[in-house]
């Protein structure tokens, strides 16, 4: 096979006019070189897969050989099908690639612990706040109190209870950074 796929082509031209040894050749010659283009391009997709990717490129040229221009090349014509043919793979599954988690077990970092003194360090620091500031933070964190309760609550307007919370959030920051 010539490099730049004359053979391909004498063998396709001969096919088209019947002949079925030539047809034969073009297809042997074909698969090798589509499986090596699909391994290298659809390296995410199972490989039981690809070989199918690889049957579907050699029906589609067998059906579509017609549509081949004789005087033009064949190997951008069967890539063009090649390329297309991949992009359904991804598409069908998702785009989904399977690799073992056993393969990554040694470098996937475990979850972090908890910090057992977060909670008590939570508290002094809201300790140090005013009344107002600290139960309003309180009722947001802990009780997951939504900002449209939140005001009627402490007496105050939604938009009085966001400027409030903002405040408060910013007496925390400031003791935080002041406390490290």
């Amino acid at each position: 096979m010539t490099e730049n796929g004359d053979d391909w082509a004498h063998l396709l031209r001969a096919a088209n006019r019947g002949d079925t040894a030539a047809y034969g050749a073009f297809l042997v010659a074909l698969a090798p070189v589509l499986r090596g283009i699909v391994r290298a391009r659809a390296g995410g997709i199972d490989a039981s897969l690809r070989e199918d990717i690889v049957q579907e490129v050699l029906l589609t040229v067998h059906l579509k050989r017609h549509t081949w221009a004789e005087d033009r090349p064949v190997r951008p014509w069967v890539y063009a099908i090649t390329r297309y043919k991949i992009v359904d793979a991804f598409r069908c599954n998702g785009r989904e690639i399977n690799l073992p988690i056993e393969d990554f077990a040694d470098i996937i970092p475990a979850d972090a612990e908890p910090d057992p003194f977060a909670a008590r360090d939570t508290d002094r620091m809201l300790d140090q706040l005013d009344d107002r500031s600290r139960n309003i933070l309180r009722a947001v964190a802990y009780e997951e109190t939504k900002l449209a309760d939140l005001g009627p609550r402490f007496g105050l307007s939604e938009g009085a209870a966001r400027v409030a919370l903002h405040r408060a959030l910013g007496k925390l920051s400031a003791l935080r950074r002041g406390g490290q």
